[in-house]
This record gives C-alpha cells, structure tokens and sequence, in this order.
C-alpha cells in the first residue's frame, strides 16, 4: 500500500472527517462569542460602571527600550474570560442535553426490552403453536 493511498485512507475515515467539521464550527463559533462578548456584554457592563471600556484596561509598565508604552492589557484578559465562561456554559448546555436525550432513548429501549418476552417463552410458544397444528 503505497503512502498517498494510506493518507487518503486516514483523511478519509470517519473521524478525521468528524474532528475537521468540529474544528471549523468550533472556529466560528469562538467568532460569534467573540462579538457577543466585546458588542453586547461589554458595552452595557461599561455602560454601567460609567462608560469603563474593559478592553482598553491595561496597567503601564513604563516606557520600552523602543520607546513605546509597555502595558500588561488585563482587560482584554477579561474579555476573553467572559468569552471562555460563554463558551463553556453553552458547550454544558448542549453536552447536557445530548446527555438526557441519550438517557431517554436508552430508558425507551430499556422498557421495550422489558415488554418482549424472553426468547425461550418465544421458542415455547412456536412450538406449542407447531404441536397443536400437528393434533
């Protein structure tokens, strides 16, 4: 097997393709969170603590070699918390719902399991129906 046929084989398989779709969501989804924290929460949050603007909260360390402002920008920080705690509370939500619908589904297969009788009554009957076509 040659190396372009075994990488067409492992590109190909489920999974690959699986994580790739999950990557590409999982990338504009972090986009959508991303102008749902710095557009929506943020603003009336600043709007509240009389127009602070978290993003541009930063601590000065003084001038570089360079000349330029050294800041330790501990808002965007803060943004990006807000952004992760969205994104894990969504993420708890859906896993949590995938959880109770899978939990459903086992309990509906659980009790139709439990209303079919056992094979061995199954067996018994056909050939007690067999006997009686028999007599």
């Amino acid at each position: 097997m040659g190396m372009l046929s075994e990488f067409k084989e492992f590109a190909v398989k489920g999974n690959m393709v699986d994580m790739a779709v999950g990557i590409i969501i999982g990338g504009a989804f972090g986009t959508i969170v991303k102008s749902l924290v710095s557009d929506v929460i943020m603003p009336p949050i600043g709007y509240v603590t009389g127009g602070l603007d978290f993003s541009n909260l930063a601590l000065s360390l003084g001038k570089g070699l360079d000349g330029k402002e050294v800041l330790i920008k501990y808002g965007s920080f803060l943004n990006a918390v807000i952004a992760f705690l969205i994104v894990a509370f969504v993420l708890f939500l859906v896993i949590k719902g995938i959880n109770r619908a899978k939990e459903a589904m086992e309990t509906e297969k659980k009790e139709e399991e439990a209303a079919a009788p056992p094979k061995q009554e199954v067996l018994l009957e056909e050939i007690r129906d067999l006997l009686k076509e028999k007599a």
